[in-house]
């Protein structure tokens, strides 16, 4: 049965909410919280910040990385910049502004409460991973530099160079490894969350599993937290690491966690383009450089000549063209759809017509090529490692490709999920981005989440209610352990002859093809049937050598697989059910007569969250209405 759901935004003004409601929470002592032990899923950004932030409260910590190192978590891949309203350009940013550009760059698919505090905290962020050491660019007068991103009309984005997300994950990491040093963490590598336990209904604790030894652990604790990352894998080509999956989430979906707008996935507009069959991921290159780099294709179709040889009369700058506004900063959104419409048209450039290029001839003729070095060196040079192409000589290449998951699992404002005591962090919750995440909020967001929000918040589960003491003894770990045992059972004794690895291939081009860039009825329905069959054959013909008692890395991804088969039918429901387009969701359908996404915000302004009822069987919606108080739903305009 439906529901509408809590989200438990507080009232009063929009600036004052967070300092209100952190003053209504309950609180727990310094000398109880040696008493509660939390249990945090994840080491990149959100988790890694997170565990640092409650260990150093006093809290007793266990942390799960799924890699050898924390320091291998994807956030590391970021590149671009962290944004945060500090104006020190003095160009007119200020906190309501960096929450209107955010909430507009959704698409007005965001809470107002949530995306408000995200804007107030992204000033502390700054100051924390300072005094942190975190070497952010600066500018000849000492202060911090900063630079400009998609949407948004300032420049508000702190970076270091194009390795921002290392640097971020670098501060987190030595702030977490300080507490594990003194105590205050217990640190598990190689660990991979299998499922969730519940006791009377809250979660108390997890199976993991030791990915060296193959063998299943149960952990207790008071609280749960999920800093898992998102769910962009489902499509196999992405820009995420190979390692990042829906597992955590998932299973803790189908323990009664709610999992809220699925179908929202971001296509990033500046990856280096698919080059054949034997890729297992795509190469990110960062927003940034659309800042110095301007986008162009021929305006003739079928075009083939050279970069340098087509004159300016014959490029068609489209961004420039169309939006004159923003140029080439426009979202990502709209800067994909409009890479993949010219390339549709037929102008596409290189040998498979599915690229565009980004040139940085004029800013390397007007700032000179040492300035160019110095913004975006090692960007470069990744891209000439990849491609064998100088991009201080010739033109980047560049198209669309999978890159960051606004939907996740639904959380309050307290970032509390629909099981009391899971409590989700990052880019593994829904909150904060509506349909489309603009550039430099991720990094924004995970540290908020971990710095900043939960360390407040977990004390509204700790300190009220009745928690009584639970250890792995009870029942509960002993069905879920065994519940896993049978599943990894399930997976060894298929007997085909098809690896996770060649399935989960097929699966990505099904939703890849059906639920990208583009999305219609027809397509999505086609879509849900591949995907139901797909899964029987997944089921009939996958072959998993070895054992579950050894380390065995097709198991890993055998069940990580299985979890995207069941996923993305989720996914795809949620984006057939939303008759409108909005940010990264394009339904054909509905657009504009300049092919713009047209909103129907009668029907369809809420959070769709949806309840999972079983394998085979259609998920249960529920809906959050969202309320606009301090903004105008108006249709979103980058001219």
């Amino acid at each position: 049965m439906s529901q509408t759901l809590d989200s438990k935004v507080p009232s009063g003004d929009l600036a004052d909410k967070w300092t209100k409601h952190k003053f209504d929470l309950k609180l727990v002592n310094p000398s109880n919280r040696r008493k509660f032990t939390v249990l945090v899923v994840g080491t990149g950004l959100a988790g890694g910040s997170a565990a640092a932030s409650l260990a150093e409260m006093g809290y007793n910590v266990k942390s799960f990385c799924i890699q050898d190192s924390p320091r291998r978590a994807h956030s590391i891949a970021a590149q671009g910049g962290i944004n945060s309203a500090k104006n020190y350009t003095n160009d007119g940013d200020s906190v309501y502004r960096l929450f209107y550009d955010t909430i507009k760059g959704g698409d007005y698919r965001s809470r107002e409460g949530n995306v408000h505090r995200l804007a107030e905290v992204s000033t502390g962020i700054i100051d924390q991973c300072v005094a942190q050491g975190v070497p952010f660019a600066r500018e000849y007068g000492g202060l911090l530099g900063n630079r400009s991103f998609g949407g948004a009309q300032v420049s508000r984005t702190f970076y270091a160079r194009g390795q921002t997300g290392q640097q971020l994950l670098l501060g987190a990491y030595s702030a977490m490894m300080r507490q594990v040093h003194s105590g205050g963490i217990e640190l598990f590598t190689r660990r991979e969350m299998i499922d969730l336990v519940k006791v009377d209904g809250v979660a108390r604790g997890i199976v993991v599993r030791n990915l060296l030894t193959g063998k299943l652990e149960r952990h207790a604790g008071d609280a749960v937290l999920l800093c898992t990352g998102g769910y962009g894998n489902t499509f196999f080509l992405s820009t995420n690491a190979k390692a990042s999956n829906v597992t955590a989430a998932w299973r803790a979906h189908k323990r009664g966690a709610f999992f809220a707008n699925p179908c929202y996935t971001q296509i990033h507009p500046t990856c280096i383009p698919v080059s054949g069959d034997h890729q297992s991921k795509l190469t990110l290159m960062s927003e940034s450089l659309r800042n110095d780099g301007r986008v162009w294709v021929p305006k003739e179709k079928g075009d083939k000549r050279k970069a340098a040889d087509i004159p300016d009369s014959d490029r068609d700058y489209y961004l420039e063209r169309k939006y004159p506004s923003f140029g080439n900063l426009v979202p990502r959104d709209v800067a994909s759809r409009n890479a993949k419409q010219v390339c549709d048209s037929g102008q596409g450039v290189g040998s498979t017509g599915q690229a565009v290029f980004l040139d940085f001839a004029d800013a390397i003729k007007r700032d000179g090529r040492s300035t160019i070095e110095a913004r975006y060196g090692n960007l470069f040079q990744m891209y000439e490692r990849i491609t064998a192409e100088d991009p201080y000589k010739m033109p980047m290449r560049i198209f669309p490709a999978v890159h960051y998951t606004m939907g996740g699992l639904w959380v309050d404002y307290n970032l509390e999920s629909t099981i009391p005591g899971l409590f989700v962090l990052g880019e593994a919750n829904f909150s904060d981005h509506g349909a489309n995440r603009l550039g430099a909020s991720a990094l924004m967001q995970g540290l908020a989440d971990g710095y900043f929000v939960v360390p407040a918040t977990i004390a509204s589960h700790l300190a009220g209610r009745a928690l009584d003491p639970v250890t792995t003894d009870h029942p509960a770990f002993g069905a879920v352990e065994e519940e896993a045992r049978l599943s990894t059972e399930r997976l060894l004794n298929v007997g085909g002859n098809r690896s996770a690895f060649d399935l989960h291939r097929e699966l990505g081009l099904i939703c890849w093809n059906h639920c990208g860039m583009g999305r219609n009825e027809k397509g999505l329905k086609e879509g849900l049937e591949k995907i139901r069959a797909l899964r029987d054959v997944f089921w009939n013909e996958l072959k998993v050598p070895g054992t579950g008692a050894e380390l065995n890395q097709s198991l890993e991804h055998a069940g990580r697989v299985a979890d995207f088969m069941e996923f993305s039918e989720v996914m795809v429901a949620d984006a057939l059910h939303r008759e409108e387009s909005c940010g990264g969701h394009f339904r054909e359908e509905h657009q504009s007569e300049e092919n713009e996404a047209k909103r129907n915000d009668e029907d369809f302004c809420y959070v769709a969250a949806w309840e999972f009822q079983g394998v085979n069987k259609p998920s249960t919606l529920h809906k959050e209405d969202l309320k606009f108080e301090n903004v105008k739903l108006t249709t979103r305009s980058y001219k």
